[in-house]
């Protein structure tokens, strides 16, 4: 089977969706390459990035915040409006139910888009099929993982979650949030050289920003963070790469 010819929807779904949803962003105009999205947050992270954006999404409650009968009434109203929607998180791969809600939405005629950082390799090969787009987050080189996810060999994953995208037909790119103490020049480099001889074609480099995550140990300024991380690092990764962006916003 190949991604670009999807196996056929099942007549009748007799499973209710019960993804838990901790969020909904109902229009992005850069969460999906030229497209205009819509943005589902899936609750759950196995994971403790000091730097993340979403710390409230980390933990998996007892309820959605959104009831998914409820979303998918307003995706119903967007039909026509919208061209995609994007499961994000959290980590929505963390989810069993995302499979089901991936086949839901795509039945409204929608682009399907994932952010994850490959952290359930298993379950992002079952949805591979219905997938349009990933965004994979590489958090650093491999050997520095357990560093910035604050849990032990957690590397595997996402170096298995990358295999699987490379050896695929999916479109995907890898993005880093860089973060200056933790994220040297020199990593940074390795990293680039890393991927690059992985066969990556699409990277980004999102340079960490302070709104909405709990990080308390940078004392960097802004104008150092204006030029992190230097000019010769992207310089050099821009080489690298076919497709390479930075991001700062």
């Amino acid at each position: 089977m190949t991604y670009a010819t999807r196996p056929p929807y099942p007549k009748t779904n007799t499973h209710k969706v019960t993804l838990k949803v901790g969020g909904c962003a109902p229009f992005s105009a850069t969460d999906y390459p030229g497209k205009l999205a819509a943005v589902i947050f899936v609750q759950g992270c196995p994971w403790r990035c000091g730097y993340c954006h979403n710390p409230h999404l980390q933990e998996r409650t007892t309820d959605s915040a959104i009831d998914w009968d409820d979303l998918m009434v307003f995706l119903n109203r967007r039909v026509g409006l919208l061209d995609a929607v994007v499961f994000s998180g959290g980590e929505p791969t963390l989810d069993p139910a995302l499979g089901s809600a991936i086949q839901a939405v795509r039945k409204l005629g929608f682009k399907i888009g994932l952010h994850t950082a490959g952290t359930h390799p298993a379950r992002l090969q079952a949805i591979l099929p219905w997938l349009d787009w990933i965004g994979l987050d590489i958090k650093a080189e491999f050997s520095q993982y357990d560093a910035i996810t604050q849990r032990s060999k957690s590397a595997a994953a996402p170096l298995r979650s990358l295999q699987l995208l490379l050896n695929g037909e999916v479109l995907f790119e890898c993005r880093s949030t860089l973060h200056p103490q933790l994220h040297s020049p020199a990593s940074i480099q390795a990293l680039g050289q890393h991927l690059h001889k992985l066969g990556v074609q699409r990277y980004a480099v999102q340079i960490f920003r302070t709104q909405g995550c709990e990080d308390n140990f940078l004392n960097e300024t802004g104008q150092a963070l204006e030029a992190y991380p230097g000019a010769e690092v992207l310089e050099t990764l821009q080489k690298l790469f076919p497709h390479f962006e930075v991001r700062r916003s």
